[in-house]
């Protein structure tokens, strides 16, 4: 049987708001998801799925168009939920991802959904490559569970990057490969 690809694709840069699943793109968002369509335009492309928040759908929503697809969505690829912030809790939820701040989420929650969405990705599309719309904290938890020496470094290198493809091969469930597609480096401010 074929391997099967999962490319995962960071949202653009998005607006900041109150609601945090309906938080569009910023223009500079919308112009950068030609990143992605550059990036996937020569890839046979099965599938699109997508958290459902909507700075996903739409940043690879041009390319799903263009492959004249529909992005189905799983609400199990959708973003941490955060609580109060403070800078301190990221180092603390990195060194421990059992601890949240009060009204998060820890990332063993969102590592576990999104694991768990995953690998019936895989099942079901066995052999075939699937685009995938997600999240800085997601995508760095998916990340994580296949390298346990994906951390806060690593994390903190790709927060910037909006939109950020990044190919995952598999044999099964058992990750073979990995390689960095495209990014566009945001100044987070």
């Amino acid at each position: 049987m074929q391997n099967t690809k999962i490319i995962f694709v960071r949202h653009a840069q998005a607006k900041y708001g109150e609601d945090d699943r309906t938080r569009p793109l910023t223009e500079a968002g919308l112009k950068s998801r030609e990143v992605v369509v550059e990036v996937l335009k020569d890839i046979h492309i099965d599938h699109f799925l997508s958290s459902p928040y909507r700075r996903s759908i739409e940043t690879i929503q041009t390319a799903a168009e263009n492959f004249g697809m529909k992005i189905e969505t799983d609400e199990r690829f959708r973003e941490r939920k955060a609580g109060t912030w403070d800078d301190d809790w990221l180092e603390r939820r990195w060194a421990d991802f059992s601890c949240a701040e009060e009204g998060g989420e820890c990332l063993a929650s969102v590592q576990a959904r999104n694991i768990e969405a995953l690998k019936e990705v895989l099942a079901k599309y066995a052999g075939e490559t699937v685009v995938i719309g997600t999240h800085g904290t997601a995508l760095s938890t998916i990340l994580n569970y296949f390298d346990k020496s994906f951390g806060l470094t690593d994390f903190l290198r790709i927060v910037g990057w909006m939109p950020y493809v990044v190919e995952l091969t598999f044999d099964g469930d058992k990750l073979i490969g990995q390689r960095e597609l495209g990014h566009v480096a945001v100044k987070i401010e």
